[in-house]
């Protein structure tokens, strides 16, 4: 008569801890809030700037800050068309164009880093999941079958606006030098200090959702995320598990703001990820989990910064030094159009 048969219970593995403290996450947030400083002080200035033409010139004269371009994807989606089809950069806007091509360059190299290190949507949105867990001492997951048809949302929206943009030939140059694309700025703007019913509804869907899901807006509805995953498929870099070290803790993929399965792959590839290297800090294994590059080279989160920052830096210095960031229009064109500016169509 044959034994019955004895369970296989494989031993736990050892944990070799860490020889140093996790210091990512610190530093990724300390790029994060200057970031978002630095956009609140753009918005600051071009509400000024918008003010005074708006008061015929009798408020305080403000230049116009040409960061604030970086909130117009559609428009420079259209001037980087135009400058790899004609090798011209408009003259509406151009700034915009420089900021897109460094985000996209930084999603190229580590993965999505746009929305994990520099994105203020993408901070905002993080700092309210953490409250959201504070309230309620967690966030909340969607059933599998509906996060991931949510998730398309954000892919079919990219692809609309791509495809307009790149169906769009000379009425390109139309839109661009039109009224409407020239303040189509200050409409971004009064769509804020005009909010009706309808949209602060919308907002306040958005700022709830994120409370109760992670990175809602992030993960289910933003299109410039998704541009930003495309280009990361590409990237040399990405999250390496290594398996003999790992202890099995499951630790980095409930840190995940992604819901990505860390724990049980080799390889991040997901156009999720977003390089924010909670996974990393959470894990309590020397070695087990690191960002790697190529060659499977470890990439520390200081060096992550450093480039980003590069990138963004030299980016601006390119647009300097070619006469292509700031969009020198005279005053006569803002005071005739910043004042009316919500009466202008989409041509």
């Amino acid at each position: 008569m044959l034994a019955p048969a004895v369970p296989v219970i494989e031993p736990r593995k050892k944990l070799i801890k860490r020889a140093s403290p996790d210091r990512s996450q610190r530093v990724r947030r300390s790029i994060q809030l200057a970031f978002l400083f630095l956009n609140f002080w753009i918005g600051a200035q071009f509400y000024l700037f918008v003010g005074y033409y708006e008061s015929g010139g009798s408020a305080m004269r403000v230049k116009r800050p040409a960061g604030v371009e970086g909130w117009l994807p559609i428009a420079s989606l259209m001037n980087l068309k135009v400058l790899v089809e004609t090798g011209a950069l408009p003259r509406v806007h151009p700034a915009g164009t420089f900021l897109l091509i460094a985000f996209l360059a930084a999603s190229l190299i580590f993965r999505k880093s746009f929305c994990g290190w520099l994105c203020p949507v993408g901070t905002i949105s993080e700092y309210l999941g953490r409250l959201g867990r504070k309230i309620f001492g967690r966030t909340f997951h969607l059933p599998r079958a509906l996060d991931l048809a949510l998730r398309s949302l954000k892919y079919i929206l990219m692809a609309l606006f791509l495809y307009a943009v790149g169906s769009m030939s000379a009425a390109i140059h139309d839109f661009l030098d039109s009224p409407y694309g020239i303040v189509d700025d200050v409409k971004m703007l009064n769509f804020f200090r005009d909010l009706g019913l309808f949209g602060g509804s919308v907002l306040a869907a958005i700022a709830i959702g994120s409370i109760l899901i992670q990175n809602f807006w992030c993960r289910y509805l933003c299109p410039y995320g998704a541009l930003m995953g495309l280009v990361s498929l590409v990237s040399p870099s990405r999250i390496r598990r290594e398996a003999t070290l790992c202890i099995d803790c499951a630790k980095c993929a409930k840190a995940c703001p992604s819901a990505l399965p860390v724990d049980r792959l080799i390889t991040i590839r997901s156009t999720e990820c977003i390089t924010c290297l909670q996974c990393v800090a959470a894990c309590p294994a020397e070695g087990a989990l690191f960002l790697s590059a190529l060659r499977k080279k470890r990439v520390p989160a200081w060096a992550v910064a450093a480039a980003i920052a590069t990138m963004f830096l030299c980016s601006y210095g390119a647009a300097r030094a070619t006469g292509h960031w700031d969009t020198n229009l005279p005053d006569s064109v803002y005071f005739r159009l910043v004042p009316h500016a919500n009466e202008f169509e989409h041509p």
